[in-house]
């Protein structure tokens, strides 16, 4: 698959996906990027789920564990904090 092809494969699942991620402990944004790995962005297109705090899977409740991937489009999950519009 092309990049432009894996892009608006992204694009869709964020658009099926978004408002179900959204309701999860900690997610608090969803988008499309670049994996990072160790602290540098790859070459993989992946759909970014930002969360406030990252969690031990084991700790997450089975409804608020975030896929690895959806769709075939694979996850990232960041840790950003918390977001604060101004």
């Amino acid at each position: 698959m092309s990049e432009q092809e894996v892009i608006v494969q992204a694009q869709k699942v964020k658009k099926r996906y978004e408002s179900q991620l959204l309701k999860k402990a900690n997610v608090v944004s969803v988008g499309i990027g670049y994996r990072e790995r160790r602290g540098k962005l790859t070459d993989e297109i992946v759909l970014v789920v930002n969360v406030s705090t990252k969690i031990p899977r084991s700790q997450l409740a089975g409804d608020d564990v975030v896929p690895g991937i959806i769709e075939g489009v694979p996850v990232d999950v960041r840790e950003v904090g918390q977001m604060k519009a101004w």
